[in-house]
C-alpha cells in the first residue's frame, strides 16, 4: 500500500494536511449577511445604560414565562396524577374536580403576581 494512502487513513492526519488550506482561505471568507442584534422590547434608551436596563427588562420577562409555564405543566402532571388514581379506585371525581380548580386559582394567581413584578421594573 502506497505511504501517502496509509497517511490519510487516520483522522488526526487528514485534519493535519487540511489545516494548510485553511490557513490559505482564511482571508478570502467574508461575514456577510450575519444577523443583527434585535432591540429590545421597550426600545434602546437614550444610552448604553438604558439598552441594558431593557434587556435586562426582557430577560426578565421571558423568566417569568418560564415559571408560569413550569407552574401550568405541573398543574397537568398533577391533575393527570390524580385522573390515573381513580381508575384504580385510590381517588374520587371529586377530588380531581377539587385538584384541577385550586391548580387553576393557582395558575391565576401565580400570573397575577408576576404581572404585577414585572411591572415593578
Amino acid at each position: 500500500m502506497n505511504p501517502l494512502a496509509r497517511l490519510f487513513r487516520s483522522p488526526r492526519a487528514a485534519r493535519l494536511a487540511a489545516l494548510p488550506m485553511l490557513f490559505a482561505l482564511a482571508p478570502l471568507v467574508q461575514a456577510q449577511g450575519l444577523p443583527t442584534i434585535e432591540d429590545p422590547s421597550r426600545g434602546t434608551g437614550s444610552g448604553i445604560m438604558d439598552t441594558l436596563r431593557n434587556y435586562g427588562y426582557d430577560i426578565v420577562l421571558l423568566i417569568a414565562l418560564l415559571v408560569v409555564a413550569s407552574m401550568f405543566v405541573g398543574v397537568c402532571y398533577h391533575a393527570y396524577t390524580r385522573y390515573a388514581e381513580i381508575h384504580t379506585g385510590r381517588a374520587t371525581w371529586g377530588q380531581f374536580g377539587l385538584t384541577v380548580a385550586v391548580g387553576a386559582i393557582l395558575l391565576v394567581v401565580g400570573i397575577w403576581l408576576l404581572t404585577e413584578a414585572t411591572g415593578i421594573l
